[in-house]
């Protein structure tokens, strides 16, 4: 074990079906640390937590846990151990309460044991109490919002004792204020010495909230520095070996005709108001604002996942009626939604059947879908978006955030689209892919696609669109053009402030 080590990985590989997710990486953690993780997607990350955890076994390595090998390991001795996991998409049972989540696993006794509720919900109460949390212990868990969700899970990894708690990409989901919560509940298990390794791709976040950090690259690891002493442009090329030239490589373009155009549109079910805005073609429009904007509710009212009940949409200048994805599809409206994993593809299909899934109808003779003509789509679309896999039959859940994001990119890009929304392209993947996303927006734009890009990540707003527009509570409160944009004039709008106040008569 190395000097001072909570837990040490050492020489750690894995394969899968002829691919090395993991060439001899290692890794330790400190009591009291915050270790951060950081690589490319398919550097390694969730292969080398699935064996820490116990959900994988590896070919060859050793696990030390103050000292002691860790043998046979198993989901089961893991949180025995008092090693717990955290993942972006918490694993609450939506239908128990939030006393009943808490208690799965940390109670003993058989399965007709005889209940102490009152017992239950202090405990419960307690452990919310420690992380700061202000929830009914009674209430579903369905009706929490992600970052309560987060914090039942802490509280509930607390009441087990956790020694090393692993924390897989916390903040996607959260506002400001929550990360700002977030990491005071991480301060807290600091103190009480608790090892946390932090995975994320917001670089941005771990000089605020990481000891040190460890970067993989190709199932090895590359390097670990204090994080003080590195920079992130530095860990850039660390990550992906190579100098990053830009991750936003927005070309200019000369926008063409107004293709989407909204006038005055609204739908009461999901609070849009009003909105009336164009884009054009070779134009990327960033649509900001705060979480609960409305942002995603405009995109899915365009798409026809919930109609418009007032106003129009325009396509090139005719009015059109959606009521419906299909007829959204028709129109030449293709929707990239927020949650991959759920509505961006099919997690058990193979990656050329979910990349064909919008275009069976061009892929089809005689009645019949052409599968010699789907592989060949589906080769050359890996290729071109340089996806990752060993072959395009291989199941989807298989592949990297990153390279998922690819495949139901895709998707659309094989129907060709006049009008592509994008919704939070690149959440949770990796700065490498970050970058071939970014270029293959500009690349279609280049060619006459008119792209709506809804993101909360303001350095990308700021560094693809060519007009933003600002989304607050279901209405758009401005528009800024690329050259008057900035992250205070976003906020302002997003926040309600008026713009010509701020700046005064003169701007």
């Amino acid at each position: 074990m190395a000097d001072g080590a909570l837990l040490s990985v050492r020489d750690m590989t894995k394969s899968y079906a002829g691919v090395q997710a993991l060439k001899g990486a290692s890794f330790e953690l400190r009591a009291g640390e915050v270790h951060a993780l950081v690589g490319e997607n398919g550097a390694g990350k969730s292969t080398l937590i699935k064996i820490i955890t116990g959900a994988v076994e590896a070919d060859s390595g050793l696990i030390e846990l103050n000292g002691q090998a860790v043998t046979h390991n198993s989901p089961r001795l893991s949180r025995s151990l008092g090693i717990m996991a955290i993942y972006q998409q918490p694993a609450l049972f939506p239908e128990l309460s939030v006393a009943e989540n808490i208690a799965i696993g940390l109670e003993q006794g058989g399965l007709w044991r005889r209940i102490d509720w009152r017992e239950r919900r202090r405990r419960a109460a307690g452990l919310l109490a420690q992380v700061g949390a202000k929830i009914n212990p009674d209430c579903d868990a369905a009706d929490l919002a992600m970052p309560q969700q987060q914090l039942v899970e802490i509280a509930r990894a607390l009441g087990a004792d956790a020694r090393v708690l692993i924390m897989d990409e916390p903040t996607a989901s959260l506002s400001e204020e929550d990360t700002r919560n977030l990491f005071r509940v991480i301060g807290r298990l600091r103190e009480q010495g608790v090892g946390i390794i932090y995975i994320s791709h917001r670089l941005e976040e771990l000089p605020v909230i990481a000891d040190r950090v460890t970067v993989l690259r190709d199932g090895r690891t590359v390097d670990t520095r204090v994080m003080s002493e590195v920079n992130r442009q530095e860990l850039i090329q660390l990550m992906v070996g190579r100098e990053l030239s830009a991750v936003f490589p927005k070309k200019t373009v000369a926008a063409g005709e107004v293709v989407l155009e909204l006038r005055h549109l609204g739908c009461s079910e999901t609070g849009v108001k009003n909105v009336s805005l164009s884009v054009r073609a070779g134009e990327i429009v960033g649509l900001a604002g705060l979480v609960g904007a409305g942002r995603t509710e405009l995109a899915r009212t365009i798409f026809g996942l919930t109609p418009a009940d007032e106003g129009t949409i325009l396509l090139r200048g005719e009015a059109v009626k959606i009521t419906s994805p299909r007829e959204a599809i028709e129109c030449g409206i293709a929707y990239l939604p927020e949650d991959r994993r759920r509505h961006g593809v099919v997690l058990e299909l193979p990656i050329s059947a979910n990349m064909t899934l919008a275009s069976l109808d061009q892929l089809a003779r005689f009645g019949a879908l052409d599968f010699r003509r789907e592989k060949q789509v589906a080769a050359d679309y890996t290729r071109r978006l340089a996806i990752k896999t060993p072959a395009i039959f291989a199941a989807v859940s298989t592949l990297s955030g990153g390279n998922q994001q690819k495949v139901a990119l895709s998707r659309w890009l094989i129907t060709n689209p006049p009008v592509l929304i994008l919704d939070e392209p690149t959440q949770g993947i990796d700065v490498g892919a970050k970058s071939e996303i970014h270029a293959l927006m500009s690349e279609l734009a280049a060619h006459g696609a008119a792209i709506l890009m809804i993101s909360s990540e303001l350095p990308e707003i700021l560094g693809m669109s060519d007009r933003i527009g600002v989304m607050r509570g279901g209405m758009l409160a401005g528009m800024l053009g690329r050259a008057e944009a900035g992250q205070q004039e976003i906020l302002a709008l997003a926040l309600g402030h008026d713009l010509t106040e701020r700046q005064g008569p003169e701007s």
